[in-house]
């Protein structure tokens, strides 16, 4: 979130105008909010018209078109502006404020006539705009510099998926010993040096060297690896997941450190490809993806692989020399293949 400030007439909501096409283009997904700081109604809507007599009837009011939709909403507390820019935070990439300079929010500052910077008192200031520079392509370059920095600072916690019973290989997976462990073991052995924060996901056994972890039931209603993602992307909405499966024992901190490093503004999910198909299970997830993901959970049939349709997920080749950590053991001979190979 960011908002824009500056006195009346400065300029502010012709700058935004200037800058958000070509965010646009880049394939953002914005929200602009405007605040309204006289007293009264907000003319939106005709009179007369059936919207705005159920609106003043005194209902809310979601207007759809083919191409457009539209919400009018009665504000009961001139306070809620915070949880309306969390929700917005849920399905946009950026969400830009106009005005709201008493709002604690990181603030540009579009200066005036005579103004060399903002007032005191108006918070965090992140760059002023002078009056006599070129404001849009300040701006632009502000935001080049900003977004990608405020994005990464997105905690990123580690979900380890431990749901299955492992019915194809006749064991649980996770269960399985490896090395010095078990496969649970190596995935957050993995896991935790570039991830310090990791929960498991999902009610199977796990060994008792994995006990002290934080953990997450399903999500209720759900089935597959689906409900442990929906449940994590609950309990941390504002946070990105790495989410693994428990079957990939040959994970190693380089492939995490690659998959989190692709990480952008935009990106809404990190799926990688080995060559055989997107592998869900070892990906990044912005917050933003909890939607998309829900709306798949609805279809039992669906799991989250079908994400790779969706235009705000990428789909990335690992370097060659880290694709066998997405290799998942699923049947007894790739067991057998894994005690074959010599350990490092």
């Amino acid at each position: 979130m960011l908002a824009v400030c500056g006195w009346r007439g400065v300029g502010k909501t012709t700058l935004l105008e200037r800058v958000i096409p070509e965010l646009v283009r880049r394939g953002l997904v914005l929200a602009a909010v405007k605040h309204h700081t006289h007293a009264g109604a907000i003319a939106v809507d005709q009179p007369g018209k059936d919207s705005d007599r159920l609106f003043r009837a005194g209902a809310d009011v979601h207007l759809t078109a083919p191409a457009e939709a539209f919400e009018r909403t009665h504000r009961t507390d001139p306070e809620d502006l915070p949880p309306v820019l969390s929700g917005l935070l849920e399905d946009h990439d950026l969400v830009l404020v106009e005005g709201h300079k008493d709002t604690p929010l990181p603030k540009v500052w579009v200066c005036g006539e005579g103004e060399q910077g903002p007032p005191e008192g108006v918070g965090e200031v992140l760059a002023a705009l002078p009056r006599d520079a070129d404001r849009p392509r300040r701006f632009q370059e502000f935001l080049d510099e900003w977004l990608p920095c405020a994005w990464s600072a997105i905690p990123v916690y580690g979900g380890v998926l431990v749901g299955g019973a492992g019915t194809r290989i006749g064991h649980p997976k996770q269960l399985l010993p490896h090395r010095a462990g078990t496969f649970l073991e190596a995935v957050v052995a993995a896991i935790e040096p570039i991830l310090p924060h990791v929960v498991l996901l999902g009610g199977g056994a796990i060994p008792a060297a994995c006990e002290h972890l934080p953990r997450l039931s399903d999500a209720p209603g759900f089935a597959g690896p689906i409900a442990g993602m929906l449940a994590a992307l609950r309990w941390a909405p504002g946070h990105t997941w790495l989410f693994a499966a428990c079957d990939l024992p040959m994970l190693s901190p380089e492939a995490v450190t690659w998959l989190v490093g692709q990480r952008r503004p935009g990106r809404w999910a990190v799926l990688p490809d080995c060559g055989k198909g997107v592998e869900p299970l070892l990906a990044s997830y912005e917050p933003q993806v909890r939607g998309p993901l829900q709306r798949l959970a609805d279809d039992p049939d669906a799991g989250p692989r079908l994400l790779e349709r969706h235009p705000k997920v990428r789909v990335l080749a690992p370097p060659a020399e880290l694709r066998n950590c997405w290799r998942n053991i699923n049947t007894p001979e790739d067991l057998a293949a894994l005690g074959e190979e010599p350990r490092p």
